[in-house]
This record gives C-alpha cells, structure tokens and sequence, in this order.
C-alpha cells in the first residue's frame, strides 16, 4: 500500500521536465494525480506513463496565468473528488530575452505572471479545500535564483522566484493554525527543457551533470510522505559539479 493512498495531488506544468516527474513519483505512492498545463498532449504522455505503472492520473488542461482558468479546475477537483490534498505548483517558464538590456514590459509581464502570479492564484484556489480538511500540503518550485540572485537566470525570474519563497513562507504563517503546510523548493540547475531558452546553449554533456527531473520528483515525493506534524519549510538542491562555484574558483583572483 502507497503513503499517498487516498490522496488527491494537484500538479501544475505535469506536462514535462520536475512537474512529470512529481507527478509519475507522487502517483507511485498512490495518489490520485490531476495534471495541469497549457498543453494537452505532453499530459496525455505523463497520463499514459502513470496508468501504464497502474496508477491513477487525470487530466485538467489550462492556463496557469489566468486566474478563472485556475479557479475553474480547483473547483472541478472539489467536485469529482472533495478534496485536494496535495498542490505541486510548478507552472513556470523563462524567457530568451532576460538581460535588463533587451527586456520589455511584455517579457516582464509574461515571466511574473507564469512564475509568481499563477503560484498565487493556485494558493488561493486550494485554500478553501485544504481549511475544510483542516490539512494539506503545498510544494512550491522556486529555483537556486529564489534564494541567490544570479544573472544567468535573468532579474525578473530571479525576482519572480524570490517572490514565490516568500509566498511559501507566509502561508506557513498564516495557515499553520489549520494544518497546512507549504514548502518552496528551490534546486539549482535541472536538466529541464527551460534550459533551451538560455541564451547561451547548454551541452549535452553539462546537462547530463546537472540534477535530473527524476531527483526532482523522488524529493518532492518524500515530502508528500512526511508526518502531518512535520513541515519542510525551504529545501535546497544544486548539482555536486555546480556550474556557478566552478565559475567562481576560475577567477583569476581566486586560489584553492
């Protein structure tokens, strides 16, 4: 029998990269997975992946960044099944364009809205749920750039990424009295399709040494599986072979 049997796990951005594998791992444990995202046909994949593993995944297609879209498929989770248990809120994305020199209005309002925006409106939108059980569970992918500002990332994602730590916080703060807990999770660099919106190319090479969607997924399952009496408010992951310190200890000025 699975930790999550019973279980009703909302995932956002289920159609690829952390958000599949979060939804193939929480499945595994028995939950019950509603897979969000714009596109329907990377959810079909994720779908088939789980019911061909005998788990148990349904599909709610929409935009993230619309909040009518967000509240129509919280409310038709309550419907079917009563209950939400578990938000993974993962929806976001990235632009090419992201140095303070090519940024316009457009690419600043695109990247809170995926990133911080959506994070929120799917906060608001379980709520209800999670305070009529008097429990649940929210996990937040927030990024290295929510915890260290970097320029690799861009200001907006960095600040968009900030943005959804303090979220997750907060709702720790408020929403303790009723059992709910939230955690932002924040890894360093993954081997997900965002990085094709780098404006420097990554190898393949460098991806195969980053942390993999997998690693993503088996940690964010393990926090599903915690205690209800237990919270992980923040967790930090990067790859062993971190591109950034690397980058540091090859200054000129740096000796080890």
């Amino acid at each position: 029998m699975g930790a999550l049997n019973g279980k009703v796990a909302w995932v956002t951005g289920a159609g690829t990269g952390i958000g599949q594998a979060a939804a193939i791992s929480l499945a595994s444990e028995g939950a019950t997975v509603v897979l969000t995202g714009r596109r329907k046909a990377p959810l079909e994949e994720t779908a088939a992946t789980i019911k061909k593993a005998g788990g148990k995944a349904v599909i709610q297609a929409g935009d993230m960044m619309k909040s009518g879209v967000v509240n129509r498929i919280a409310q038709a989770i309550e419907k079917k099944f009563g209950r939400c248990d578990i938000l993974i809120n993962n929806a976001g994305l990235n632009i090419g364009d992201r140095s303070f020199k090519k940024l316009t209005p457009e690419g600043i309002d695109l990247v809170v809205g995926a990133n911080l925006s959506s994070a929120f409106y799917c906060v608001t939108a379980v709520l209800p749920m999670m305070r009529k059980q008097k429990g649940g569970l929210m996990i937040h992918t927030s990024s290295w750039a929510g915890r260290w500002p970097g320029l690799v990332s861009g200001s907006v994602y960095n600040a968009a990424k900030h943005g959804v730590v303090a979220m997750s916080h907060t709702i720790n703060m408020e929403e303790c009295v009723n059992g709910i807990r939230s955690c932002a999770f924040c890894p360093g660099e993954v081997a997900t399709p965002i990085l094709d919106k780098r404006p420097v190319p990554v190898s393949k090479e460098d991806r195969a040494k980053m942390v993999q969607s997998e690693d993503c997924g088996d940690l964010i399952r393990y926090i599903a599986c915690m205690p209800a009496h237990v919270v992980i408010n923040e967790l930090v992951i990067s790859p062993t072979h971190n591109r950034g310190y690397i980058a540091s200890l090859n200054q000129p000025h740096v000796k080890v």
